[in-house]
């Protein structure tokens, strides 16, 4: 009797570690069919928010965001966040294989992210370092890359990424340090918004460290470079 209940319970046991195990596979693949539709939908539809933008306006209570069209972005930003944070933009398919290797080779002690990979983890996931979401963003990243123009991947991040406590988008970001619209941002100006895209809380625009003044400069020089050798065609506007 006592080996009969044994079996018994183990059976149920293994039933429900069965039953919770289908229901999370069906759980992730309808979670990764949403993100599809709304991949589709975002290429023409904008994002109306994220989870990072909800939890900081319950936070602090509101955050400073106005989205801007691409067209109304200077074209200098544009150079100055890609020469920032993804200089092979225009040339991978999602992944840049080199910086990945690179990462690995320091420890991780660096990221490796592309630009399209921030767009999906800014839009579509959350923010950490978990298995689960970096296997969502390694998914997602190249049907974002298949179905969005670089054009508007470029445009997407500009417009969602952090750029101070509570401000999000580079419409808000230009005004609240510099007072002019996204459209009037000088080539020295969007070289200091796109040095603190990496840490925003810590780093300022307006009043920048001599590490940051540093790292602008060496932004603004790729700029021009990407811009004179063809590593910004495929987001400027024909």
């Amino acid at each position: 009797m006592a080996k009969q209940r044994k079996k018994s319970k183990a059976k149920r046991r293994f039933a429900s570690l069965r039953w919770l195990r289908r229901w999370l596979v069906r759980l992730g693949l309808g979670l990764m069919a949403l993100m599809l539709v709304l991949i589709v939908l975002f290429r023409v539809i904008n994002p109306p928010t994220t989870f990072t933008m909800l939890s900081e306006s319950r936070r602090l209570g509101g955050i400073e965001r106005e989205w801007v069209p691409v067209d109304r972005i200077a074209p200098v930003m544009l150079r100055s966040a890609v020469a920032a944070e993804d200089a092979g933009f225009c040339t991978h398919w999602g992944f840049d294989m080199n910086a990945i290797r690179d990462a690995i080779a320091d420890g991780a002690s660096r990221g490796g992210s592309t630009i399209s990979q921030q767009v999906v983890k800014n839009v579509f996931l959350w923010q950490g370092r978990s298995w689960v979401r970096k296997a969502f963003e390694a998914a997602l990243t190249p049907v974002v890359e298949a179905v969005w123009p670089k054009r508007r991947i470029l445009e997407v991040y500009l417009n969602v990424a952090e750029f101070d406590e509570g401000v999000f988008g580079i419409e808000a970001a230009a005004l609240h340090y510099f007072g002019v619209t996204a459209a009037d941002l000088s080539p020295a100006e969007a070289a200091r918004l796109a040095a603190i895209l990496p840490s925003p809380k810590t780093r300022s625009a307006a009043d920048p460290t001599a590490a940051t003044r540093s790292r602008a400069a060496q932004i603004a020089d790729g700029a021009v470079v990407i811009a004179r050798d063809g590593r910004a065609a495929c987001f400027e506007a024909e």
